[in-house]
């Protein structure tokens, strides 16, 4: 079955949460350490859409699947038509297409939002099926940083990867409103 693929509500925030407290607590898919509550997550949704990015929910047979969504690559202005996606998908989900329709989806929302790259930090390159998933999105290795996060006992490498959208870099970017 496939995923319907929507805009996300505060009633998500829920799923969403538990969904992240798996990757935080038994993962390296996230560098945070602690669980963010519902409240901190609704927080973070709510900063984001004010911001002019999108945060999506996938569903399946009613439940949530999965969300991504799309932040700021950096805070300084000249990286206003850049984003870094984040895409995280329950488990039983996982490797049912999900994580494709999500980022899919993502990149449809970002590049008609006026956002010329997209960005995809992954934690750590033994996670194959995220690299696996940007590439089949059009995303091309930038390179690796080397033990720079510490988690779970153990130094982390993180993959970066990027994706143009749009026109890319080809011609000069429209003026944005929100950042």
């Amino acid at each position: 079955m496939s995923p319907t693929i929507r805009a996300a509500t505060p009633d998500d925030v829920p799923a969403i949460t538990a969904i992240y407290a798996a990757e935080v607590r038994d993962l390296v898919n996230t560098y945070e350490y602690d669980p963010p509550d519902a409240a901190e997550m609704l927080r973070r949704m709510q900063d984001l859409l004010a911001h002019g990015f999108p945060w999506l929910v996938a569903e399946t047979g009613g439940e949530i699947a999965g969300y991504a969504y799309a932040g700021s690559y950096r805070g300084r202005i000249a990286y206003q038509w850049t984003v870094e996606n984040s895409v995280y998908v329950a488990a039983g989900h996982q490797g049912h297409g999900v994580g494709t329709a999500l980022l899919g989806r993502l990149i449809d929302e970002c590049a008609a939002r006026g956002f010329r790259q997209m960005i995809a930090v992954i934690g750590e390159p033994a996670n194959t099926a995220s690299i696996r998933l940007h590439e089949k999105s059009g995303f091309q290795l930038v390179g690796i940083f080397r033990g720079i996060a510490w988690k779970h006992g153990r130094w982390l490498d993180t993959v970066q990867m990027q994706r143009p959208l749009g026109a890319g870099a080809g011609s000069p970017p429209s003026e944005r409103t929100t950042q």
